[in-house]
């Protein structure tokens, strides 16, 4: 579900992206890097509680920052972001327990909701 929502996102979302002024950034910037904080996260706890995706979520993560197309800065601020989530969740588990896997389901429907989202708001602009 999340995957066929980021896919969306994909085709939807570089449209806008395209139209942006050189250097400028869009407006679902915000969502975008609160997108790509939820992708680095779940990169580090899907497959800690078991999930056999060891790269799924930074191969969502390169799919995005392809169809972004960011300038470095903002490739930096994305990656950047990621990375944030992916070292939040290391430095707090270390095997997975049930706040983990609650953790990881929680994010896996919000980071779907805000792919919809970025996608049905700005996806037609």
């Amino acid at each position: 579900m999340f995957a066929r929502a980021l896919l969306i996102l994909a085709v939807l979302g570089a449209a806008p992206a395209r139209a942006q002024n050189e250097g400028g950034t869009p407006p679902y910037e915000g969502e975008l890097l609160r997108l790509a904080e939820i992708l680095g996260a779940l990169h580090y706890i899907r497959p800690l509680c078991g999930a056999a995706e060891e790269t799924r979520w930074r191969d969502e993560m390169a799919g995005l920052l392809q169809t972004e197309a960011p300038s470095e800065a903002r490739r930096g601020q994305l990656i950047g972001a990621f990375n944030l989530g992916y070292e939040s969740y290391k430095q707090v588990y270390r095997s997975c327990t049930p706040s983990a896997e609650l953790a990881s389901q929680r994010y896996l429907e919000a980071g779907a909701k805000l792919s919809r989202d970025i996608a049905a708001r700005y996806g037609s602009n």
